[in-house]
């Protein structure tokens, strides 16, 4: 392991992945987002970059562990119950694997993740 291996997220040239929830998971809207995977385990399982999502809601699962830094934007995190978590730039927090729910982005968001996701 050498010092240039370190991956620096504000001069990374990840070229940005577009996408959209799958059309039965889109509740409201038009959710596109990006995501910059800057890093990706060699095992598969570590993953951290920069996400972006435009308004809209859609459905979620996550099998993953996820911590998330809002960097801009509002979002809406509901439970499979309707429980609401409203998060916005400056939160940090953690989604544990096993969350079912929604995600509803209010205004633009933009967050870094670091997800780990458990072999099966």
């Amino acid at each position: 392991m050498h010092i240039e291996q370190i991956v620096d997220f504000a001069t990374a040239g990840t070229a940005p992945e577009h996408y959209r929830p799958a059309p039965e998971k889109i509740l409201k809207g038009d959710p596109e987002q990006s995501v910059r995977n800057h890093y990706g385990s060699p095992c598969g399982q570590f993953h951290a970059g920069i996400w972006e999502g435009a308004v809209g809601h859609w459905t979620i699962n996550y099998t993953e562990h996820e911590y998330c830094e809002i960097l801009q934007g509002v979002s809406v995190i509901r439970d499979a119950a309707g429980n609401a978590k409203t998060v916005r730039a400056g939160d940090r927090f953690v989604i544990p694997a096993g969350l079912s729910g929604t995600w509803e982005v209010l205004e633009p968001c933009r967050k870094v993740y670091v997800m780990f996701e458990a072999k099966a």
